[in-house]
């Protein structure tokens, strides 16, 4: 077989894939045409009040930051042990609430921790706690005493943080 014939088949190939890519993205496009319509209000009905901003929930944000932590609340598979609901929600509204009242975020994950001298990874109940906000002084620091906080409540060796600049707006 010749050179040819190999080119032949890749560019066969190359075709079918960009053919795929633009048939993918013309049904991507139709079908977000269908969500550009505007809803119409009914005749006498009000609609909802918008969020226009303040300073704890701007229109748009700069200079703000997303920020998130994970607090391991105790073993996976023994769930009685380590941090309760209750206990977290306490640490919650005592520790982090009266840092941040504009608002925050809290999920359950599920997490794994190799802590120091340990051959093999805990696998932990856990929390995580999404807060966005002004990237100032004032707030990094009540970030750090939400992490201290945590670890002389719990004796926690640490409280994984992970804060990116965020695009914010209400």
């Amino acid at each position: 077989m010749n050179g040819e014939g190999v080119g032949n088949r890749k560019r066969g190939s190359e075709g079918r894939f960009r053919q795929s890519v633009l048939s993918i993205a013309a049904l991507g496009v139709i079908f977000s045409a269908g969500c550009l319509h505007r809803v119409a209000t009914p005749a006498g009905a009000t609609a909802a009040p918008t969020l226009t901003g303040d300073s704890a929930h701007p229109g748009h944000t700069h200079g703000w930051v997303d920020t998130k932590l994970y607090f391991g609340l105790g073993p996976a598979d023994h769930p009685e042990q380590g941090i309760s609901e209750t206990a977290w929600r306490d640490f919650l509204d005592k520790e982090v609430t009266p840092r941040f009242p504009a608002g925050l975020s809290v999920l359950d994950v599920y997490g794994q921790w190799e802590s120091k001298g340990s051959s093999t990874p805990e696998r932990l109940r856990s929390k995580l706690l999404v807060i966005d906000y002004a990237d100032d002084d004032e707030n990094r620091t009540k970030i750090d005493a939400i992490r201290a906080a945590w670890k002389q409540k719990t004796g926690d060796q640490s409280v994984l943080m992970v804060t990116a600049p965020a695009d914010v707006s209400f």
